[in-house]
């Protein structure tokens, strides 16, 4: 119940004061077992869903966390086939993002933001697809252009443009070997920009490391920079802002 629903309750006299403040606890927690715990408040709070991280657990211990877990929305990240396989046969309305490697369950608000997202190269799609579908379990809509990275140059120019003239909020840039399109996109944006750096490259600093210093280092002001192939944080960052700057002013 969400604290919207929860005040309309006790308005209404179907909720008493003391049910009405334990459901409005920030610290609520639902426990499985001895191995996860869920925060049942995140929503209320930052508007984003329950996201487990599928890789390093087993495909049995996934679907049993994802049976468990008391969400209109649940995403599970880094999640292979087999684990899918298992969740499948637990909860048969769950779906397989195979671009993203990522398994959905539940079904996605109404967008009201908006937000642009690139990705360097082909290599680069799985990390833009994980930022794009967290980003839709918020409510926020995005303007995807793939394969733009800076071999050559202008290939990004149009997509940007597009992006810009639809007013989007926030823009992630997915990029790998030296991360440089990150940088691009910022200088010639005037909208927040996200770096997401990828483990794409050839040896030394071939990992994303090249890539995640590159955008640190950016000299363009307005870019911040997620960690190396941190889609999920990438997308969560990137659908705060623009649900806020779509927010009513009156409930700022």
């Amino acid at each position: 119940m969400n604290v919207k629903k929860v005040l309309e309750e006790y308005k209404e006299g179907n909720l008493s004061a003391d049910e009405a403040e334990k459901q409005l606890r920030l610290d609520y927690i639902q426990t499985i077992e001895n191995h996860t715990l869920f925060d049942k408040s995140r929503f209320n709070r930052k508007g984003i869903p329950e996201i487990v991280f599928g890789e390093g657990k087993s495909p049995v211990k996934t679907a049993e966390i994802a049976c468990r877990a008391e969400s209109d929305i649940v995403l599970i990240s880094r999640a292979s086939p087999e684990h899918y396989s298992a969740v499948h046969d637990r909860i048969p309305e769950a779906r397989y993002a195979e671009d993203a490697k990522m398994i959905i369950i539940g079904e996605f608000p109404e967008p009201t933001g908006l937000i642009g997202i690139l990705a360097a190269g082909t290599s680069d799609i799985q990390y833009a697809e994980e930022a794009r579908i967290v980003a839709a379990a918020m409510g926020v809509r995005s303007i995807t252009s793939y394969d733009v990275g800076i071999a050559a140059f202008h290939r990004f120019l149009d997509p940007l443009k597009n992006m810009l003239d639809e007013n989007v909020d926030a823009i992630i840039v997915a990029a790998g070997m030296e991360g440089a399109l990150a940088s691009v996109v910022s200088s010639f944006s005037n909208v927040p920009v996200i770096g997401l750096p990828t483990a794409v490259g050839y040896g030394f600093g071939g990992e994303g490391e090249t890539a995640l210093r590159s955008m640190l280092q950016s000299c363009s002001l307005g870019i911040a920079a997620v960690n190396i192939g941190n889609g999920v944080g990438a997308g969560a960052f990137a659908a705060m802002i623009s649900l806020r700057c779509r927010r009513p002013h009156d409930e700022l």
